[in-house]
């Protein structure tokens, strides 16, 4: 790891913690409906799109605002601003294509991308 990742990682935020000292002895009364995961990642604290190779482009001309691009991204990597959408937070983005897939005025196409 170079110093620069070192330094980079020593940055980064750092994930709010809960007090699990006693999660052995946690009964059904203290779990909420569904899966408990007290010490979780946040991929907002990550950049995790770096190895996609094929990117999301939005031409805001062509958007209806319909959202679907929106609610079917997995990575909520699409960003709307006035009801529409207007770019893609590349930091998450895994370039997947359901954004392009999903957009029913084809206002969205998959382009490649190059990497540095």
């Amino acid at each position: 790891m170079s110093a620069t990742d070192e330094t980079a990682k020593d940055s980064a935020p750092t994930a709010p913690r809960w007090d699990v000292d006693d999660i052995q002895s946690w009964g059904p009364d203290k779990h909420q409906l569904g899966a408990t995961i007290p010490c979780a990642g946040n991929s907002d604290e990550f950049e995790t799109g770096g190895w996609r190779s094929v990117a999301p482009c939005i031409d805001t001309a062509k958007c209806t605002g319909c959202m679907l691009c929106y609610f079917y991204c997995p990575d909520a990597s699409i960003i709307i601003e006035d009801g529409k959408a207007t770019g893609v937070d590349l930091k998450h983005c895994k370039g997947c294509g359901i954004c392009a897939k999903e957009c029913p005025e084809d206002a969205i196409v998959m382009t490649a991308e190059e990497k540095e």
